[in-house]
């Protein structure tokens, strides 16, 4: 009910501040081009395939499942992440991996936290391009701040990328730095300490050789991310954007959704990011927040019909081991 609150309270916000109604977000939805549609559902369902070959490449060989079995739950997960309120859902990939493909509960997290570093990566690391390149270019010269603004970006790509590459090292001084409060004197402490251990052991045990694959197999995931939401973009009515400019807008608006603070299904602080960044673009407010909505809207659409899919195969296959 706090989700739904939350939700119902943002989007009410940015309807006013763009002074739209719920009719106009309709409106947009009905005229978006069928091509355009069509090409967006078509790359969004090239990402799930490309997200399944990453696990495959970071889970160690021994409890390494196929690509084939990593699809559903890589489905499930991200509707799950989409769905659930303040991020709790990303925690579903470690129950899905451990009772849908053996994968033991320390490297499914060990998993998602390589996993969610390099997308963050990747992400800033695609704004600063976006910042730098539109910068260069003077396609928005009135907008001086884009040059520092993707310089700036680039730090926290790089302390990102620093951590997916010595995670385990980072997290083994943690836990000396906790080692004088004496954390096991508790049950939770010593959970919490076990699990600690369990984490280091398993990143240990991607090596530095599978976590570069890892980034590079990364990479085609976010083209096909900003791909999809660029598409999307034109065909709802953005279509005077350039692909960077578009990689912006909706970069802003991802960068929103990893922020604990939408409410169900992601509405709020992701379509405020889209919309702000459009707006400062150039594009009037009421069509920057009605299509950023729309966008929203459809991403959701989509990913519940492939999660759904991926539940029941899921389903399937725990009914038939039993």
């Amino acid at each position: 009910m706090l989700s739904l609150a939350i939700a119902a309270g943002l989007i009410a916000l940015l309807l006013d501040w763009a002074d739209i109604r719920p009719a106009q977000i309709a409106a947009t939805l009905r005229r978006i081009d069928p091509r355009a549609y069509w090409s967006a559902l078509f790359v969004q369902a090239a990402i799930y395939p490309l997200r399944a070959l990453r696990l495959s490449i970071l889970i160690p060989s021994a409890h390494r499942p196929t690509v084939a079995r990593l699809l559903p739950i890589t489905a499930s997960h991200i509707l799950a992440a989409n769905v659930l309120p303040a991020k709790v859902g990303e925690a579903s990939l470690v129950l899905y991996l451990r009772r849908v493909a053996g994968v033991p509960a320390a490297h499914g997290l060990a998993l998602l936290l390589v996993s969610r570093l390099l997308d963050l990566a990747t992400l800033t690391g695609g704004l600063a391009l976006a910042c730098l390149g539109l910068a260069a270019t003077g396609e928005v010269g009135e907008l001086t701040w884009l040059a520092p603004l993707g310089a700036a970006l680039a730090v926290p790509t790089l302390l990102v990328a620093f951590l997916v590459a010595r995670g385990e090292r980072l997290l083994s001084r943690f836990r000396g730095v906790l080692a004088p409060l004496r954390l096991e004197r508790t049950a939770l402490g010593r959970r919490s300490q076990a699990l600690l251990a369990r984490v280091i052991e398993a990143l240990a045990e991607v090596s530095g050789r599978r976590r570069l694959l890892g980034a590079l197999a990364t990479l085609p995931i976010w083209v096909c991310v900003f791909l999809f939401y660029a598409t999307l973009a034109r065909g709802l009515g953005l279509e005077q954007f350039s692909f960077p400019m578009t990689v912006f807008g909706s970069g802003l608006a991802i960068l929103g959704s990893l922020l604990p603070l939408s409410g169900f299904a992601g509405f709020g602080v992701q379509d405020m990011g889209w919309a702000a960044g459009f707006t400062v673009l150039g594009a009037p407010a009421e069509l920057a927040a009605s299509t950023g909505v729309a966008a929203h809207l459809i991403y959701l659409l989509h990913i519940a019909a492939f999660g759904l899919c991926g539940h029941l195969v899921m389903g399937f296959w725990m009914r038939n081991q039993e």
